[in-house]
């Protein structure tokens, strides 16, 4: 197969859902000596694309997002099999602290933003839900995290996110990370008063937005 037949056939596994399809064209690429980041941008990164604009129409739901997901991921950890961790690093979209904030026991939502992130090649950590505002300034500095999301599902929660922005701020740290949230009731006006870098009404808008914000910030005209 042509390099761009195993693009193809990569895509066709994410949009199909299919994992099998999406281990073999893996191994494909690898066979045919395709760079492993070329592979992911070109053939898987795509298919996400797709999924995630059926999920946006309404035509593609939940379960669906998260065999393509599953897919993806089979999909990376072959390309990236023979790569160092440094080299796994490199090929990463970046790393993602995500969680629910102290008081909310809402996960719903969150899980959904953790899929898509996932499914677009980034490394997430999910602290899962009702956490601690300095757990997540400590688990954002343990894991060197690149952007910090975290969600409000109760407008008596969503204090919590400012709290994070003010200890990042206290600690000297806030300009380390891409801070993120959306909810419910958070608005963008929301994340703009409380100092947040973000806003994400949808899960692939929060993707999308991360990524953004992320190419700016390392191209020096970012926060």
């Amino acid at each position: 197969m042509s390099k761009q037949e195993i693009f193809d056939k990569l895509k066709e596994a994410i949009v199909e859902m299919d994992v099998d399809l999406a281990e073999a064209a893996a191994k494909s690429a690898l066979e045919a000596g395709i760079d492993p980041v070329e592979a992911i941008s070109g053939g898987l990164s795509p298919g996400m694309q797709v999924m995630s604009d059926l999920f946006d129409e309404g035509e593609a739901f939940v379960p669906h997002l998260l065999v393509s997901a599953e897919a993806f991921e089979k999909a990376v950890a072959i390309l990236t099999s023979g790569l160092t961790d440094e080299e796994k690093s490199a090929a990463s979209s970046g790393r993602v602290l995500i969680h629910t904030v102290q008081g909310d026991i809402h996960d719903i939502g969150k899980n959904i933003v953790k899929t898509m992130f996932s499914a677009n090649n980034f490394e997430v950590f999910d602290l899962g839900r009702d956490v601690p505002v300095e757990e997540v300034v400590a688990k954002a500095k343990e894991y060197k995290v690149d952007v910090i999301a975290g969600s409000a599902l109760m407008t008596t929660t969503m204090p919590a996110q400012r709290d994070i922005i003010r200890l990042l701020q206290e600690e000297g740290i806030r300009d380390q990370f891409v801070v993120l949230y959306g909810g419910a009731p958070v608005s963008e006006e929301w994340c703009e008063q409380i100092g947040a870098d973000g806003y994400g009404d949808t899960a692939p808008d929060a993707v999308l937005i991360a990524k953004k914000l992320l190419a700016a910030k390392k191209g020096g005209t970012g926060k």
